[in-house]
């Protein structure tokens, strides 16, 4: 393409796109220019409605899908999603309730559904043991034994479910209990508790989604060069004067995040994976490598009708928070959230050592990559063990070759990083931790179901190269 005609292009889809539009390597990026006049709203995911009427069970039927939608340009992308045409809708589950999900596939592939921070038998985990062929239909059956979180689901094939949740594939759970319900914090769905899915993708010059790795999105990660938040554009949402929540997740392939607010103001951290911390944590800046979730409150009580505020990635600009009215009901932050019973060290009955190393398709943990037919690890159920997570890997120049940890089946309390004490934000139940080159983390857990589960690197493309093992809770 000539200078003329790429110019032409760039100006055309500036003026029907949301503006600031250019290219970057052949993709299409949009700028930080704060000060467009248009941004999309941000979309609110709609809530799966509960199709059993008993108030102690609850059923529910996901369908993965293929899809179009118009991200930028007013070009059509072809998409996968729940539902729809891109993510899902949010499921919500009580403590205590028995419930049933049904799963239908109509990709023109196969797939699963892993219930990321969800505590389930092995048989409804929906690892790559649990394959859902094309046109055919899986169960998951469980009972919810956890406390009040804010969890995820997304697809888990060998191999593959890194393409799938690039294509769209992902969408949030929210486990309610009493406690949560008794907090005097904001929790109403889409008026003052929203959720935030990170994301970042590339689109070509038709629109169209590319996943097509290189040397770089095999040894880091993939990086997207357009960010999105719950599948727009740098949205803009509108937010009363007030307490307002935000819950947070990491839906990236690769990429982590160092999320903080125009002005470097303030927010309260109040949850982390498995739920609520002990108490909240003030703070400017926060960290979520892939698949991480926070839960956070921010202050819009001072703002001005009309004043924008930021959420950012470092420079980037992920999307903005408009204040417009004053909040119909007035919060304070709890001083107390939740009671957190640590459990007890002279429990564990064994230590087991996990070390994360190599590049690219070498990448390993403990020199192996996964193999469908081999157990790993062998657990006893309901024991309690502390596992010592090693990230080995080298770092290329300013790059680091940091490798998120998550575990299925369990939620886990950080002991120590490097040998010294986790930050606050860190001390409450999580399922997933970021490991840094060099680092050594700790975690203490209890298995309390049987089955077979994964361990492995959560940025999803070393994942699908084989930095992955499984363990069996006998």
């Amino acid at each position: 393409m000539n200078k003329t005609k790429l110019g032409a292009l760039i100006l055309i889809v500036a003026i029907v796109g949301i503006g600031g539009v250019f290219f970057y390597n052949g993709y299409v990026k949009i700028s930080t220019n704060h000060k467009a006049a248009q941004h999309p709203d941000l979309p609110i995911p709609a809530v799966l409605k509960d199709r059993n009427p008993d108030p102690n069970a609850a059923e529910y039927t996901l369908t993965a899908q293929q899809g179009k939608k118009a991200f930028i340009s007013r070009k059509t992308t072809a998409t996968y999603g729940y539902n729809g045409d891109y993510l899902g809708p949010v499921i919500r589950l009580k403590t205590g309730e028995k419930v049933n999900i049904i799963v239908k596939n109509k990709l023109p592939e196969a797939t699963t559904v892993h219930w990321h921070g969800l505590i389930v038998p092995g048989s409804a985990d929906g690892g790559p043991h649990a394959a859902i062929q094309p046109g055919k239909t899986w169960k998951a059956k469980f009972t919810v034994s956890q406390q009040a979180a804010t969890l995820w689901y997304h697809p888990h094939p060998m191999g593959k479910t890194g393409e799938q949740v690039y294509k769209g594939l992902a969408g949030l759970i929210y486990v309610d209990d009493k406690h949560a319900e008794s907090l005097d914090i904001p929790k109403d769905y889409g008026k003052n508790d929203f959720p935030l899915v990170l994301q970042d993708r590339r689109f070509n010059k038709n629109g169209q989604l590319v996943y097509k790795l290189n040397m770089t999105d095999e040894m880091y990660g993939f990086q997207g060069t357009t960010e999105l938040v719950n599948g727009a554009v740098k949205p803009q949402l509108t937010v009363r004067r007030g307490l307002v929540r935000f819950r947070i997740l990491n839906g990236a392939n690769g990429r982590t995040y160092n999320l903080h607010l125009s002005g470097n103001r303030t927010f309260v951290q109040i949850a982390s994976d498995g739920g609520f911390l002990k108490t909240p944590v003030q703070m400017k800046k926060l960290t979520l490598s892939p698949g991480e979730r926070a839960e956070i409150l921010v202050d819009f009580s001072k703002m001005k009708n009309g004043k924008t505020l930021r959420l950012q990635n470092g420079k980037e600009t992920l999307m903005y928070f408009k204040v417009k009215g004053k909040a119909d009901q007035t919060y304070k932050v709890p001083q107390k959230l939740a009671v957190i019973e640590k459990i007890p060290v002279q429990e564990a009955v064994k230590t087991r050592k996990f070390v994360m190393s190599g590049m690219g398709p070498n990448v390993s943990i403990n020199g192996r990559q996964m193999n469908m037919d081999r157990i790993d690890e062998t657990v006893k159920l309901h024991s309690v063990e502390i596992w010592e997570i090693q990230n080995q890997s080298t770092s290329m120049g300013t790059k680091k070759m940091v490798h998120p940890f998550h575990i299925h089946g369990v939620q886990f309390q950080i002991l120590s990083i490097n040998g010294k004490t986790p930050p606050a934000n860190k001390q409450g139940w999580k399922d997933t931790v970021l490991v840094h080159p060099g680092d050594t983390v700790k975690v203490i857990m209890r298995f309390p179901f049987k089955g077979i589960y994964m361990y492995h690197c959560h940025i999803l493309e070393h994942e699908d190269l084989g930095m992955m093992g499984q363990y069996e809770v006998k």
